[in-house]
Formats: structure tokens, C-alpha cells, sequence
């Protein structure tokens, strides 16, 4: 994996290379000169990925990407890397090593190169840097308000979708908005996650161990339900659909004209088309790119409520970053505000 990896930096000619057989040497190469990023595999000789990982984090904090297998022990590995610090991962490919070539080179370079425009607080973990408590300012900004609408509206009444996507960084700032929030909240909560297939299950677990609310992966039509989070399958999309008198949340395959899966998009629209837009509260958190900003733009214009994360606490502040720009935003706050904005809408 090491040789496949630096055959495909090789291919790009902006990367410089240095290559490390274990942990160790990682971190003794990283004592001699600085890297803008470090790839990792968790199975390592001598030292692995993640005691590695944590070490890197603590004396000479980098933007890391983790290289993760396809297997149930992989996922949780993966989260709890992501749990430590590390910005993001590729999953490892099986089969030939010309196939894997294939598949893994154009999402590591893309992974990387994002990896490396990240702005690591050093003093911080990505799980403390987005519990952070940022003071109150520019992070707690309300913006686009419009007089005598934004923020100033009674709660909504009625049943409604709480509607939440993000991909780069994603992981921990899930839980940290959804861990504070209590086993009675009234609106079920569906998530849209950037993420491979395999690792979505994983997260749900990992998820519902920390929250009073119950979270599953969404694996067929369900009926969504209070005080429940539903996970998007990875590689996948999830949609709003409707069944007899009865909303429902589907699982269905990606379409080619969205291009990250689970698309935040398509989640939204298709509750766009089925709710009024004073029934939706959508939540754009980290991630790259600017799935979601649009959509979330619409339910704002139509009337519903709309949260972006902010810059200071976003791993990535490119799709959270496209929702303020667009004006579709009625609040910009820090991860650990969220979940009291929420509880403060639906109370």
C-alpha cells in the first residue's frame, strides 16, 4: 500500500515524498522537517496508526488522512482517528493492484490536496476544536435576517424534519450536535454524511452509543420518528417520499446528476416537495464543496429555518461557507451552539 500510494504522488508533479514503514519512523521524520500532510494505515509494525496519529496531534500537529480498510474493525478505527485528529480518510480498494490504482488515485489526490488547505488549531483535537467554546462575536452571528421574520417567528408547531448534511470533518461534529440533544426531541432528524459504503454503519453505532436519541442507519423505508436519527447509506442518497398518508424516509441509489453521496441536495428537495418549508430546519455542517447550499437556500427563501456552521469551528468551511455566501443562512454558529439553537426552536 505504501508503494501503490507513492506511485500515485508520483503521477502528481506538485508532491514531495518521504515514506515512513511504521510509526516510529513517521514521527522521527516529521522531527527533522515538517509535512503539510500525513497519510496513515491503523495497522502499522512497531508503532501503529492510531498511537501514531495520537502523537502527531499532540507534538506536531498536521493535517493526517487516514487509509482505511473496508471491514467493520476498519470503520471503527477510522472514527476513532477521525475522534483524534485526523481531517479525513480514503478507503482502501480490494482487488488487483491495477484496479485499486484505478479507484483509490483520483480520491486520495482529491482527499490530500483538501487536507491540506485545512487550518489546524495546534493547540486543539478536531473532537476539543469543535467543542470549543468560541466566545460570543463574529461566530454567533445571525445573518440575512429579514425584519419581523428571521429568528423572531413563534416555534413551529406540527410534525416537521430536522434535515442535517456534511462530509470533510463530519464525524465529530455529528456528535457534537447530537449528543446534547435529549431522547424527547419532537422531530426526527435525518443525516446526510459524505460517506464510502461500509462506514455509515459503523457511524450509526458509534453515534447511538453517545446520544439519548436513538440513531440507525436508514437500510429501508421507515416512517421517521421523534426522538430518532436517521444515518444516509454510504454511497447511497436518502429521500422523502410518501407513502399512503405517511412520510417516509428511502433509501435509494445515487444519481449521477449529484455528485457526493449521500447528497444533501437531493435529501433536502425531496422534503421540499413533500413538507412546507416551515416544517423543515435544515443544519449544514464542515464539509467541502457546496452540496446542500443551494437546497438549504430554498427551504430559507420558502420560509423555513436554516443553520451554517461557522468558519471557526468548521474542519472545512466549504459547504456551510456556500449557504452563508448564497444569503440562505438564518443563523451562522459555532458547533457547540447548535444543538441549543435547535432545542430553542423546537422546545
Amino acid at each position: 500500500m505504501r508503494k501503490l500510494i507513492g506511485e500515485i504522488f508520483r503521477e502528481e508533479a506538485d508532491f514531495t515524498l518521504r515514506y515512513a514503514r511504521n510509526g516510529r519512523e513517521a514521527l522521527e521524520l516529521l522531527a527533522e522537517q515538517a509535512a503539510d500532510v500525513v497519510t496513515l494505515d491503523v495497522q502499522m509494525p512497531v508503532m501503529g496508526g492510531l498511537e501514531c496519529l495520537d502523537r502527531i496531534m499532540i507534538e506536531r500537529p498536521c493535517a493526517v488522512v487516514m487509509v482505511s480498510s473496508l471491514t467493520a474493525e476498519g470503520a471503527e478505527a477510522t472514527f476513532e482517528a477521525l475522534r483524534l485528529g485526523a481531517v479525513d480518510f480514503v478507503a482502501k480498494p480490494g482487488g488487483a493492484i491495477s484496479l485499486a490504482m484505478h479507484t483509490l488515485a483520483p480520491v486520495l489526490v482529491r482527499t490530500v490536496r483538501a487536507a491540506a488547505a485545512v487550518a489546524l488549531l495546534p493547540s486543539l483535537r478536531l473532537r476539543e476544536r469543535v467543542r470549543h467554546r468560541i466566545s460570543d462575536g463574529a461566530a454567533q452571528r445571525r445573518v440575512s435576517a429579514r425584519p419581523g421574520q428571521r429568528g423572531e417567528r413563534p416555534a413551529p408547531t406540527g410534525d416537521g424534519l430536522v434535515l442535517v448534511g456534511a462530509s470533510t470533518g463530519g464525524p465529530p461534529a455529528l456528535e457534537a450536535v447530537l449528543a446534547p440533544l435529549p431522547a424527547e426531541f419532537r422531530w426526527p432528524i435525518l443525516v446526510a454524511q459524505h460517506m464510502p459504503a461500509g462506514f455509515t454503519s459503523s457511524l450509526a453505532q458509534r453515534l447511538n452509543r453517545v446520544c439519548a436519541l436513538q440513531v440507525v442507519e436508514l437500510t429501508q423505508p421507515t416512517q421517521p420518528r421523534p426522538g430518532c436519527v436517521y444515518i444516509a447509506r454510504g454511497d447511497a442518497d436518502m429521500i422523502v417520499s410518501q407513502r399512503a398518508t405517511r412520510l417516509v424516509a428511502v433509501p435509494n441509489p445515487g444519481r449521477a446528476d449529484y455528485p457526493w453521496h449521500p447528497s444533501v441536495d437531493r435529501l433536502v428537495r425531496s422534503a421540499l416537495e413533500r413538507l412546507p418549508a416551515s416544517q423543515l430546519i435544515g443544519v449544514l455542517l464542515t464539509g467541502m464543496g457546496n452540496d446542500g447550499a443551494q437546497a438549504m437556500t430554498a427551504v430559507h427563501e420558502a420560509g423555513g429555518r436554516t443553520i451554517a456552521e461557522a468558519e471557526e469551528t468548521a474542519v472545512v468551511w466549504g459547504m456551510p461557507g456556500e449557504l452563508v455566501k448564497a444569503d440562505g443562512a438564518d443563523w451562522v454558529l459555532p458547533i457547540s451552539s447548535i444543538a441549543a439553537q435547535l432545542q430553542k426552536l423546537l422546545p
